[in-house]
């Protein structure tokens, strides 16, 4: 255990009890949704993960602390500041943070980098980055893939977000010897969509099954994680070439913008849902919710 870290009484509770704990990601409340939706969706994928038997465990660098399961007043608190009162926090800023007695709302992986430090093992959010379209020429790789590759922590989620270079990121993942787990799905998701056109590497039908790779993979020493993608429920998908158009258009946007960097992905998630009159957002919860009563199912498992 880092003795840097700050966990809260339920989620030591949990730990030293051997009680199924599931970390969740803080960017989703500053930086996913307005307010005050966000605080809804990180409430209410709290109280699915209890639904299911298991702590949540929401993760944030708090004036330079390093959080390990928030308060309600913290989550509120991160919701109402928003992107423009907080910073996201991957690997690279967590330190500089804690430096300086920053708060920082933490991606997918600083999220799985401090969930790892908490002795955490199973992570839930909505979709992990990926390549980037274009990235040919703009070298715009998430630093999600590479924390899955160092970091002993499995993520569900609803595959990649759609904005991506799919197929490109799922060849960065084999290269670096990730498993890619499709949860009762033959094909890799894509966030909004339940397929892909690409496929995982292999299905597995039950939490348990899950659960079960997950410790051969610790009994022999592997590092790094595993992605467990979770398709959307079909009630909650949007149209695949719908979506492309949108998709393009605010691409297209960014681009002439001038959007570059670790700004990229918020623009085109908050284009995409206001050129959807609001779907991709309740699409956006909806396959949050999915994937954190899954991964409680795994944790219970495990």
């Amino acid at each position: 255990m880092n003795e840097h870290l700050e966990i809260s009484a339920e989620v030591e509770q949990a730990l030293s009890a051997g009680r199924p704990l599931v970390a969740l990601e803080s960017t989703i409340i500053s930086h996913g949704f307005p307010y005050p939706a966000n605080l809804e969706c990180a409430l209410t994928a709290e109280r699915a993960a209890r639904a299911e038997g298991a702590v949540p465990a929401t993760i944030a660098v708090i004036e330079g602390r390093p959080t390990i399961g928030l308060s309600e007043e913290q989550i509120e608190a991160l919701a109402r500041a928003g992107s423009d009162g907080v910073e996201k926090a991957s690997r690279r800023d967590i330190p500089v943070l804690v430096a300086r007695g920053g708060t920082g709302a933490t991606t997918v992986s600083g999220t799985m980098m401090l969930a790892a430090m908490a002795g955490i093992r199973i992570f839930a959010t909505g979709g992990i980055g990926g390549v980037h379209r274009g990235a040919e020429r703009t070298f715009d790789v998430s630093a999600d893939l590479f924390e899955l590759a160092r970091t002993d922590v499995a993520v569900v989620c609803a595959g990649a977000k759609s904005i991506l270079d799919i197929g490109l990121t799922l060849e960065v993942l084999e290269t670096h010897g990730v498993p890619v787990v499709g949860y009762r799905t033959d094909e890799f998701p894509a966030f909004y969509t339940r397929t892909s056109g690409f496929p995982v590497d292999r299905r597995l039908d039950t939490p348990e099954d899950v659960a079960n790779v997950l410790k051969a993979k610790r009994r022999l020493g592997v590092p790094g994680g595993v992605v467990i993608a979770n398709p959307i429920e079909a009630e909650f998908e949007l149209d695949p070439v719908w979506l492309d158009t949108i998709i393009t258009v605010a691409m297209a946007e960014a681009r002439d913008g001038g959007v570059r960097g670790k700004d990229v992905t918020p623009f085109l998630l908050a284009r995409i849902h206001e050129l959807s009159d609001g779907r991709s957002e309740q699409a956006n919860k909806e396959l949050v919710y999915g994937n954190v009563r899954l991964a409680a199912r795994i944790a219970q498992a495990l």
